[in-house]
């Protein structure tokens, strides 16, 4: 299992990290699609190769093809809105949220799966790039459909995780250099 393998691969410095990607992913209580969606997401969007090549395989056997395309759509259409709202948000000047945006993001209106599974993954990705305006509107969207306050703090929780765990690989794999 590619989770053992990335597991395996965390120095014992950062055991919390282990133990966490082992209960964010390993004990998870989200759906399949849910789950496997938002790993592959962050795992895009935590830029790290060795997160993405170790989990993505699990991922797409987990997923409908649909899905599998859907996450990878949700990791690169927020690393653009991710940018360009947290960007407007952090203007001083108010005037930038009056100007059109003009960048197409037809994804977001049709993802090829549920809404709801597509919204997860863009908060998600949202989360470990730091667009508040972002994570605001997902949640918001989220919360309208029905969706509780747990299922998307595990959202978050995975993104977290991920993260973290890239960080911490690819900085050892500079140090070994």
């Amino acid at each position: 299992m590619a989770l053992d393998d990335l597991k395996s691969a965390v120095p014992d410095y950062a055991k919390d990290l282990k133990l966490n990607l082992g209960s964010v992913i390993g004990n998870s209580d989200l759906p399949q699609q849910q789950l496997w969606g938002t790993v592959l997401a962050c795992a895009i969007a935590s830029r790290s190769p060795k997160v993405l090549r170790e989990l993505e395989p699990e991922a797409k056997a987990n997923l409908s093809a649909e899905a599998y395309a859907a996450a990878k759509s949700a990791a690169a259409i927020m690393a653009m809105n991710n940018v360009f709202y947290r960007t407007r948000h952090l203007l001083s000047d108010p005037e930038y949220g009056n100007l059109r945006a003009g960048l197409r993001m037809n994804v977001i209106g049709n993802p090829g799966v549920d809404k709801v599974d597509f919204e997860l993954w863009s908060l998600a990705v949202s989360a470990i790039n730091g667009c508040g305006m972002c994570l605001d509107s997902h949640e918001q969207v989220l919360r309208k459909a029905g969706v509780d306050r747990e299922t998307i703090q595990e959202a978050v929780k995975i993104a977290s995780v991920l993260q973290a765990v890239g960080a911490t690989l690819d900085a050892e794999a500079a140090l070994s250099e």
